[in-house]
């Protein structure tokens, strides 16, 4: 079984020139096109260098494997979501609803074609390729957790979280996020699906408080 840390393994050396960071989001970004027009074993790394105007010893120079490029093309979306969500100031009088800003933004960027189809085919290898969906999912999960964290700290302006901080926004991205992320995933329509987000935002985070004014985080 190959060592999980393999998948986030990007460079094997130094870049070539000044333009190795250009490169590298060259070949990430058609990776993240190919692979959703074609799907994982659709997808190959020629067409993918083809796309990006590399060579494939140019990728290969960079990822193991198909699975590993996948994966680095995966948390290049992640990485864009939590980047545009960090920008977003959560507005609002009352802590409840700056929370709800920060729980709508949350599903509205988790809703794109382009995160929703790569999730999806992460899924659909987990049978096959078990250890490149825990790893996309495990990423997922603390990426957008320590994304969280930080806007609930530095950005909503209400009870001190301290050391429940990481906890707490596990918990906040389950029940705000969740719910919708697996109805997007079932093929619902995902127009309907934002029709119902400030409502369900609002909700969940009274939801949310109350967990914290009663220890529902636990210790």
């Amino acid at each position: 079984m190959k060592d999980s840390e393999s998948w986030e393994r990007a460079r094997i050396g130094r870049p070539p020139s000044e333009l190795a960071g250009e490169v590298e989001a060259r070949i990430l970004e058609a990776a993240a096109r190919v692979f959703l027009a074609r799907g994982f074993d659709g997808a190959s790394i020629g067409e993918i260098a083809e796309a990006a105007r590399a060579g494939k010893a140019t990728i290969y120079a960079r990822y193991l494997d198909k699975e590993a490029l996948f994966a680095a093309a995966f948390l290049r979306r992640l990485s864009q979501r939590n980047l545009r969500l960090e920008t977003i100031a959560p507005t609002g009088a009352t802590v409840e609803e700056r929370l709800a800003r920060i729980g709508a933004a949350l599903i509205e960027e988790s809703l794109s074609d382009d995160f929703l189809g790569l999730l999806r085919l992460a899924i659909a290898e987990a049978r096959r390729r078990p250890d490149l969906a825990r790893q996309v999912m495990r990423q997922a999960r603390e990426r957008g957790g320590q994304m969280i964290a930080h806007m609930l700290t530095e950005g909503v302006g209400g009870p001190d979280l301290g050391d429940k901080a990481p906890a707490a926004a596990r918990y906040f991205a389950e029940v705000v996020l969740l719910p919708f992320l697996m109805r997007a995933l079932a093929e619902e329509d995902v127009g309907l699906l934002r029709a119902e987000i400030a409502e369900h935002a609002k909700s969940r985070a009274r939801f949310f408080l109350a967990a914290l004014r009663n220890g529902g985080l636990g210790e």
